[in-house]
């Protein structure tokens, strides 16, 4: 007698990203230690060009394409404006039970932020991350890939946000520019 569990196409999908994921978290340290791939010293964010570069000692050496929140022009005001923030931050906390496909914090708002904020009464805004695609799409692939689609985050596609989570680590600064 012959037995097989059929899954569902997405439960698959699920266990498998969930599983590669864990196994390229796993295999990092080691990965890090035979120096078979680099460390970033510094991300820059090109919003205009859609750009992320990883920076190794001045000069990229990965670049992704990306998305950005759907009012993706000037620096980011305050919370639902819809904007990606401009500045100096550090990725400091990197979240692998987010609702998007891995994520990881980047510090905004900072003092200068809150103070611009305050000064026009608004709240300044948090939660900005650079991350997946949505854990649960609402839109297709073909959105995600091509439009602006964030609440003010900086989107890449899994497969790169493995590679940006690998490549970086805590406190690694980041600078957006318009």
């Amino acid at each position: 007698m012959q037995f097989s569990i059929r899954m569902p196409r997405m439960t698959r999908v699920a266990t498998l990203t969930a599983l590669f994921v864990l196994l390229s978290v796993l295999a990092a340290p080691t990965a890090r230690a035979a120096g078979e791939f680099p460390i970033a010293d510094r991300v820059v964010v090109e919003k205009a060009k859609r750009k992320l570069h990883l920076m190794r000692e001045g000069s990229a050496f990965r670049s992704f394409d990306i998305a950005l929140g759907i009012m993706p022009v000037g620096d980011k005001q305050r919370e639902g404006d819809f904007k990606t923030p401009e500045g100096v931050y550090l990725l400091d906390l990197k979240n692998p039970n987010s609702e998007f496909f891995l994520s990881i914090r980047i510090s905004y708002p900072n003092v200068e932020d809150r103070r611009a904020a305050a000064a026009q009464g608004v709240d300044p805004g948090g939660s900005i991350m650079i991350h997946g695609q949505p854990n649960t799409p609402t839109k297709s692939e073909t959105y995600y890939r091509t439009q602006d689609w964030t609440n003010g985050c900086i989107a890449v596609s899994n497969s790169d946000m493995i590679d940006i989570w690998l490549m970086t680590s805590d406190n690694t600064p980041i600078e957006i520019r318009p």
